[in-house]
């Protein structure tokens, strides 16, 4: 109990300085990636135009993932998220190993990023050796992060802006070409694409299932509105509006966009001939569409590392609060940043992208399986956390704010969708091995957490 009441005396300290659009620009620039602008290829050959019915399944999963975040931090909005809530509504072991599995799983995607932010760069300066261009990245984002919050939200506000409008435009050039055959000599291409070659299903219903485990990895990002609960200024306005307005955003951004490609160039031949977002700007008559996809996927990246190194500092901080990490991560600055708990994120960052250097195929393909199965356990754990949390409100009668629609079916429904999906990358051989990393990351949480409890 006693860390409990210390988890509020130190919540007090965060300030609250995210405004309502710098929550809204995160919880959208969490659902938009890189996987959009060039991963979304290889999913379109796995199911063809049918993968449109995925996103549309996959973003109802998240929709309600979210909502069962978001019923939590309405109720108690604190920095450390889910793994402060599993912390308290589960026990002890879940919220060490659900705080220490998400912070994890961010230093690896911190290294993703952060690995191809040089190459976007050396588009434009070859001459500069990737690891440098990475560096300064890297110190440029950690400076912006140890500011006042308001400096990341601002930072991050304005990064999403960039991918919002880049992928209207693409829509709406992309309509252009379609309805009235702009940059296709007037010829009106209109939507025959998503049912010719091969049909709607080409690959039959097997192709749709199959892309879902792709489908659900490019959501990954999205329960970062939860972390922004603790700073946010009004969390009780601002994250319901953030979190409702997750599937019109999937709806727009992810089936708006693949419609408008698939419906222009033939399913069988996207990315055949370079990214399908560059040919839609070079039909309509822009010279340098590389440029402005290359501007905007390094945007996309350093969005997403930002983004990343903010969460993986407030996880640190929230779990050194709990006893569950070195008391140091708990130290705030006065503008209520905890410094340490970044820069030792930071450092972690650095060594990741040392390793994949040295071993760039093995260290690099074995972290990145721990993220991917690192991402369900971190959706599994927030849905089983909400469920332990209604039963716990439902003993003290409270009344909630924020409730998540169909409980307790739609939290069922989403965790047998999950446990589904760890099913469908056993048939995946490029994913079928981080199924075995899995219970070795877990055995090592567990480890770790019976280490810790011995010596506190």
């Amino acid at each position: 109990m006693g860390q409990m009441e210390n988890q509020t005396s130190n919540e007090q300290h965060i300030q609250r300085g995210l405004k309502n659009r710098h929550i809204q620009m995160i919880a959208l620039g969490g659902a938009i990636g890189t996987g959009l602008f060039y991963g979304s290829a290889s999913v379109v050959k796995t199911a063809g135009p049918a993968v449109l019915l995925a996103y549309l399944v996959g973003g109802a999963v998240i929709f309600f993932i979210m909502r069962a975040l978001g019923e939590m931090s309405v109720d108690n909005p604190v920095s450390g998220s889910f793994s402060h809530y599993a912390y308290q509504y589960w026990g002890d072991l879940p919220g060490f190993m659900g705080g220490w599995n998400y912070w994890f799983n961010y230093i690896v995607v911190s290294m993703a990023e952060l690995s191809v932010v040089g190459t976007y760069i050396n588009f434009w300066l070859p001459d500069i050796p990737i690891w440098i261009s990475a560096l300064a990245c890297l110190i440029l984002v950690t400076m912006i992060n140890l500011f006042h919050v308001k400096a990341y939200g601002e930072l991050e506000f304005w990064f999403a802006i960039i991918k919002v409008l880049a992928i209207i435009g693409m829509i709406i050039f992309g309509f252009l070409i379609i309805v009235f055959g702009v940059g296709n000599g007037g010829q009106p291409i209109g939507f025959s694409n998503l049912w010719q070659h091969g049909g709607f299903f080409p690959h039959g219903l097997q192709g749709v299932i199959l892309s879902l485990v792709m489908v659900m990895f490019s959501f990954g990002g999205v329960e970062l509105i939860g972390i922004t609960a603790g700073e946010a200024e009004n969390p009780q306005k601002s994250i319901p509006q953030a979190i409702n307005q997750v599937v019109w955003r999937i709806l727009l951004f992810y089936v708006g966009a693949l419609t408008v490609i698939l419906a222009i160039f033939p399913w069988n031949q996207i990315g055949l001939t370079g990214s399908p977002f560059v040919q839609i700007f070079t039909h309509v008559g822009i010279p340098s569409a590389a440029n402005v996809l290359n501007a905007v996927v390094l945007t996309a990246a350093l969005s997403a590392y930002n983004s990343a190194l903010y969460s993986n500092g407030r996880m640190l901080y929230g779990l050194a609060v709990q006893g569950n990490a070195p008391r140091i991560f708990a130290r705030l600055n006065s503008s209520g940043i905890p410094v340490a708990a970044i820069l030792t994120s930071t450092g972690f960052t650095l060594i990741a992208v040392l390793l994949s250097y040295l071993n760039p195929e093995k260290v690099f393909l074995y972290l990145m399986a721990l993220a991917t199965i690192s991402i369900i356990i971190n959706w599994a754990m927030i849905l089983i956390v909400q469920l332990k949390f209604r039963q716990r409100k439902a003993q003290g009668q409270q009344k909630l704010a924020f409730r998540m629609p169909w409980h307790p079916v739609s939290s069922y429904i989403s965790l047998l969708f999950l446990l589904s999906i760890l099913g469908i990358m056993a048939f995946i051989p490029d994913m079928r091995y981080s199924l075995y990393i899995a219970p070795v990351w877990l055995v090592c949480l567990y480890v770790g957490y019976q280490v810790k409890k011995r010596r506190g």
